[in-house]
């Protein structure tokens, strides 16, 4: 029986998982940190996976995104089209109760996506601040992503400005 403390570290260390994946566009690995019907023991021979452990996922601006198809969808479409992605992680909050854990954090999001000119290496890179909650789930292979939501945080009219203005 694991401990509480290890239980947050080994989240952590799935969460960071997460992100490090996406950073290096490797699908196969975020594929395998989303829970799946045979991570709840679902034979999907025989069961509707979508009636069990449905994974879900909103990012910002989309629709929800129910089930394990759809969900790695958008991630393979969201690879796809972007060149260059970083995550620095802020304000991250890690409980655990029983066989699921919550993490929230701030998703400092640095990315950039194909060059506008040929043989330009990258195009602009912009700069994104995100609020995300993932929910995981325990699984005889570990910390799985049950859920993940994201939501932009908006600044307040005007405070860009203010930062541009001369002196």
């Amino acid at each position: 029986m694991s401990t509480a403390h290890t239980d947050v570290e080994q989240v952590e260390q799935a969460n960071i998982a997460f992100y490090e994946a996406m950073e290096r566009g490797d699908f196969d690995e975020v594929s395998s940190l989303w829970l799946a019907p045979a991570d709840l023991g679902v034979d999907e021979e025989y069961h509707d996976p979508a009636a069990t452990g449905v994974v879900s996922c909103i990012h910002p601006g989309w629709p929800v995104l129910t089930g394990r198809g759809e969900v790695l969808r958008s991630y393979a479409l969201i690879m796809a089209n972007t060149d260059y992605i970083q995550f620095f992680l802020t304000d991250v909050h890690v409980s655990v109760t029983g066989d699921t854990a919550l993490v929230t954090c701030t998703e400092n999001i640095l990315s950039g996506g194909p060059a506008p000119e040929e043989g330009a290496e990258l195009g602009p890179l912009v700069g994104q601040l995100v609020v995300a909650t993932n929910v995981f789930r325990r699984t005889p292979d570990g910390w799985k992503l049950w859920s993940h939501h994201a939501s932009p945080v908006l600044t307040e009219a005007g405070e860009e400005e203010e930062d541009e203005s001369p002196g």
